[in-house]
């Protein structure tokens, strides 16, 4: 029996942003039950020699825009009218990621990640910029002072560090992942399955 699902995820993937958009109707149905793990992109990449599907498949025009068709029936199914591409896209996301870990710390992780999720890709802000990052925290009403000197910190800096490294060595290589026990699913579209292994394993 398992009560959790891991949920890792990086800021700068629009597939995680449609992920966590959906995951509470999932949770309407099976409870509240996914725990966000937030992971560097770019660190997993360097650790597995893994790419990104825009740089994968830049010679391949009809994968990418098979991939963009399949984001599209992915919103129109799950009603993600909210979302919109990233112009700035894509984003060094290490402050954003220091910041989540900080603000588990401070107790105010699940705003933080709202704030910057809406950010990213409903807002469409320059999220890199860390003025841009401290206004959006502020305007959220979180202390964005606090956390981006916490974000600073070796200790809160080695929490991100460990937490990517862990999730490369249970054998993640890209964002979003899930975990249901040792389990691991791949991508926004594996969502059906996540929530079909979790109900087998507490059947």
């Amino acid at each position: 029996m398992t009560r959790t699902i891991d949920f890792y995820f990086d800021f700068g993937s629009p597939n995680a942003y449609l992920s966590y958009r959906v995951l509470p109707e999932i949770e309407a149905r099976i409870g509240k039950v996914f725990v966000l793990k937030p992971v560097l992109l770019g660190g997993v990449f360097k650790a597995t020699n893994n790419r990104s599907p825009m740089e994968a498949f830049a010679g391949i025009p009809a994968k990418l825009a098979y991939e963009r068709k399949e984001m599209e029936r992915f919103i129109t199914r799950h009603a993600l009218a909210r979302f919109r591409m990233n112009p700035y896209f894509p984003i060094n996301t290490l402050a954003q990621m220091r910041g989540a870990h900080a603000a588990r710390r401070l107790g105010i992780f699940d705003q933080y990640v709202e704030a910057v999720m809406a950010g990213m890709w409903e807002r469409q802000l320059g999220m890199g910029d860390p003025e841009v990052l401290a206004q959006v925290l502020n305007e959220a009403g979180l202390p964005a002072a606090d956390l981006l000197r916490l974000s600073q910190e070796p200790d809160v800096k080695q929490s991100l560090v460990d937490e990517t490294s862990n999730f490369v060595e249970r054998g993640g290589f890209g964002i979003p992942t899930f975990f249901v026990v040792d389990e691991m699913f791949f991508g926004k579209d594996r969502l059906a399955q996540v929530e079909e292994a979790f109900i087998e394993h507490n059947a």
